[in-house]
């Protein structure tokens, strides 16, 4: 079994920075080095979203369109470890951001959909959740 548990959530003003970890923790037959990680995020009354993803190893990454140039995933699997560096934060990145693994390839998975639940659906492990508020 894969747990997964996010921190770094919390307040910022528009154009601030926040930085969010997620570590993994594994159990037998399974190894954070086998896993395709990603950040989805959810505002009410909205189905969930990809945000970005990041290969096994860390060589590839993959952005919404939304968040292009503005954040940044970085993983460090020694640290069974998961980042997401955000910077040019807006009113709208306010979301319960999720930590969420698979071992499929998943990077096409955070790109814009028409089917944003399946979308959701692919990833088989799911932190918590961390609330990013973003003032105006």
């Amino acid at each position: 079994q894969v747990q997964l548990v996010e921190s770094g959530g919390g307040s910022a003003q528009t154009g601030g920075s926040l930085r969010l970890s997620c570590v993994a923790s594994v159990g037998s037959g399974y190894s954070v080095n086998d896993l395709c990680m990603a950040w989805f995020r959810q505002t009410p009354g909205k189905e969930r979203e990809g945000v970005a993803a990041i290969s096994t190893g860390g060589s590839h990454t993959t952005y919404n369109d939304f968040v292009k140039g503005r954040f940044n995933i970085s993983r460090d699997n020694t640290r069974k470890s998961m980042y997401l560096q955000m910077d040019g934060l807006k009113p709208e990145d306010t979301a319960v951001y999720y930590c969420v693994a698979d071992r499929r390839w998943c990077l096409s998975a955070v790109l814009p959909t028409t089917d944003p639940v399946a979308a959701a659906d692919f990833f088989r492990f799911w932190g918590q959740g961390t609330q990013v508020t973003v003032a105006s």
